[in-house]
């Protein structure tokens, strides 16, 4: 039998080689690496250039990696909006209606403030009022027209005084109680108040329909010298009424007068002035011959 051959074959020496290069080629890398730290650390600034020169190098990939990251960010906040925008119109809706109905209350507090301080400001008037009350209810069903005073005898209200809000006459005392009163509305069909144009001496009598309208019947028949938007106010005949009040505005020109929409609406208004009667002297003398007239009749 021959004894092997001593011969390495070609594959074994490339792979001598191959490994004989591969320890040159890590002993060379290490070799520059140690130069390269001790460089570094010995001068840091030797490296500026190289560094901004791979900050260059992979800016554009760093700024398109952060553009598609915000991106990614708006988008999932995006969705989180919409997901939250149910929510969120529910509670706008709420705090909406929450504010109409603060602004509702306000505007009724600041109407009444209003209207307390026109009372008040009757209450400082020159003739200082009987009573200030509430108007408590009204003859809604029947063809008459009353409304009913939450002050009576007790609050020194009598019978005939006139009574009037803040904007005009109301009517006057039929009926008086201890504690309540029954007030004749100028709408009422038994009611008849002497009036005049508030610009001119025009006289006429204001007769209530039983609706919310008052017939103007002018007591010098002629020409007819009324208008659209006229404003009559009492005249003080017949002692009651205190003059220069204002009572009703003109609607509807006729033939005789006009038809008159009341300035005071009772339906408005909450608060009235019971006020003293303007001239009781003069009715007194107008009712004292009718006395005089019953007293014979049951004399005879």
């Amino acid at each position: 039998m021959a004894p092997p051959s001593s011969r390495r074959s070609s594959y074994s020496r490339r792979a001598q080689y191959g490994v004989f290069t591969g320890y040159v080629i890590a002993g060379v890398g290490a070799l520059i690496g140690a130069i390269l730290l001790a460089l570094s650390l010995w001068r840091p600034a030797s490296f500026n250039g190289p560094r901004t020169v791979a900050q260059d190098a992979v800016a554009p990939a760093a700024e398109a990696s952060a553009e598609v990251r915000a991106e990614s960010q708006n988008l999932i906040e995006a969705i989180r909006g919409y997901l939250r925008a149910g929510s969120q119109n529910a509670e706008l809706k709420q705090e909406v209606e929450l504010a109409r109905i603060r602004l509702a209350e306000a505007e009724a507090i600041k109407r009444e403030n209003a209207r307390l301080k026109a009372l008040l400001g009757l209450e400082q008037e020159e003739t200082k009022p009987v009573a200030v009350a509430r108007l408590i209810g009204s003859s809604s069903a029947s063809a008459r027209r009353f409304a009913y005073l939450g002050a009576g005898s007790a609050d020194g209200v009598k019978a005939g005084m006139p009574v009037r809000s803040p904007r005009g006459v109301v009517g006057r005392v039929l009926e008086v109680g201890r504690h309540s009163s029954r007030v004749l509305l100028l709408t009422d069909s038994q009611s008849v108040l002497p009036v005049r144009l508030s610009d001119s001496n025009v006289v006429a009598y204001a007769e209530g329909r039983g609706d919310s309208m008052l017939r103007i019947r002018l007591i010098n028949l002629g020409i007819n010298p009324l208008e659209k938007g006229d404003i009559f106010v009492t005249s003080g005949a017949g002692g009651y009424y205190r003059p220069g009040t204002a009572v009703a505005i003109v609607a509807e020109k006729t033939e005789d007068g006009a038809l008159a929409r009341i300035i005071s609406d009772p339906a408005a208004t909450d608060y009235v002035a019971v006020e003293e009667i303007w001239q009781p002297q003069a009715i007194r003398a107008a009712e004292t011959p009718v006395e005089q007239s019953v007293a014979d009749a049951d004399g005879t």
